[in-house]
């Protein structure tokens, strides 16, 4: 299916082409012609499968249709709430890029930076409002914010809010909506919580899910490297020997270990910058700004900060240290391989990690293969604990053979395209 057969209008179909998009994905299939009906939908989808403009698309040519029948008015028409400010902003970008052409108003909030230009931008009237909990509850409070308008409530990374512990904001905010509007409620996962959220807010919910959290992309190559603890540094700068890895975006559990591996990079003379909750916003979105303009080759990322980050065409996600939540795994590999290119996640795990490990093959249900590398443990300590299949020679053999004479994924890194999909 192309976007000219989901019933679009010339202006957001003009813009789509215009960004190069022809094809969307399975959630932007599913969801564009339910949203337009004006259903209430709870999608269930992880990052990188294309949600954003799966709501952000069928909301604008909503309210676009709707302002040429009638007069605007300088009202906020739709609220997207999400968890983090990297996130509030790429979403606000995708209003900006696919609306170009329809005139609507857009604005983001978020806090850490004044909130003069956000309320002078509100005072001038705004159609759709981008926002992170805590920063909009206080503007609410000031009365720069009026929510009675509402048409569209969107609630985006549902999980991620319970995670970050603003589901009680998100509730005091919708407690000031009109009942009658229409909510789309987007998660990666179901926990109970989330489940007894969407069940308060949502008016016989159409549902749609794609890919469940439980899976990686097929066009993710995985490996994971078994290592002492002591040696990841060495490690890390081994496998940045190769320049081919142009980009790579590196996490840590900690925002700690992201300072420490950033001053090890720098030591190396190898360009990177840390992104994590104790970075102000203008350190977070100049690091980010520099990444993806490639003058930085290292971003490190703790996972609450990364939830956002959306870099075109990122080869590799490195897993410095293993997340103690599986599901993780998955959000943090899934910043790669985007849009049907293909993407490499190197994963270093330490005894202390082979646990963390054990869950994360439990979920994928399949076995990451191991690879070689010039510091393997110790003789007789973590290696003997795990037996799959091993790649051949060195950290690099991405579509060489491995021991077996299996090919290593059966995928070649030429990042051969296919149609482009929105993100």
């Amino acid at each position: 299916m192309l976007f000219d057969e989901l019933n679009l209008i010339e202006p957001i179909l003009k813009a789509l082409k215009q960004e190069g998009y022809t094809q969307p994905t399975p959630i932007q299939e599913q969801s564009i012609p339910l949203i337009l009906k004006g259903k209430d939908l709870l999608g269930c989808a992880q990052t990188g499968t294309g949600k954003t403009a799966a709501f952000a698309i069928p909301i604008l040519q909503l309210l676009y249709q709707q302002k040429q029948q009638h007069k605007e008015q300088k009202t906020i028409k739709s609220l997207i709430l999400t968890p983090t400010r990297e996130l509030a902003i790429q979403i606000e970008e995708s209003f900006k890029a696919y609306g170009r052409n329809t005139g609507l108003k857009h604005l983001v909030i978020f806090g850490g930076v004044s909130q003069n230009p956000q309320t002078e931008a509100l005072q001038r009237g705004v159609d759709i409002l981008v926002a992170t909990p805590g920063r909009l509850l206080d503007l609410m409070n000031q009365r720069f914010v009026n929510l009675q308008h509402i048409q569209i409530l969107v609630l985006d990374e549902a999980d991620r809010m319970l995670d970050m512990g603003f589901v009680n904001d998100v509730k005091k905010v919708i407690a000031k909506l009109p009942s009658k509007r229409q909510t789309l409620f987007f998660s990666a996962t179901m926990p109970s919580e989330i489940k007894e959220l969407a069940d308060t807010i949502l008016n016989k919910p159409e549902r749609v899910e794609v890919t469940p959290v439980s899976s990686t992309a097929d066009t993710i190559e995985q490996a994971v490297f078994m290592v002492e603890k002591s040696d990841k540094r060495d490690l890390l700068l081994h496998v940045l020997k190769d320049k081919s890895i142009q980009t790579a975006l590196v996490f840590t559990r900690t925002k700690h270990g992201a300072d420490k591996v950033v001053k090890d990079l720098l030591r190396a003379n190898i360009t990177a910058e840390a992104i994590h909750g104790n970075k102000s916003q203008n350190a977070r979105q100049r690091a980010l700004s520099n990444f993806k303009a490639r003058t930085t080759r290292i971003l490190v990322a703790t996972d609450i900060a990364a939830r956002g980050i959306d870099v075109d065409e990122l080869t590799h996600v490195i897993n410095y240290e293993l997340p103690n939540i599986p599901e993780t795994y998955v959000h943090r590999i899934g910043r790669t391989g985007r849009a049907g290119l293909n993407g490499t996640a190197f994963s270093f795990c330490d005894a202390e990690e082979q646990d963390f490990l054990k869950d994360i093959h439990k979920l994928i249900n399949k076995t990451i293969p191991v690879s070689d590398h010039p510091y393997p443990p110790k003789q007789g300590s973590m290696a003997q604990k795990f037996q799959p299949k091993t790649t051949g020679g060195n950290n690099n053999n991405r579509g060489k053979r491995n021991s077996s004479g299996d090919d290593f994924r059966g995928r070649n890194h030429n990042n051969s395209r296919r149609p482009r999909t929105t993100s």
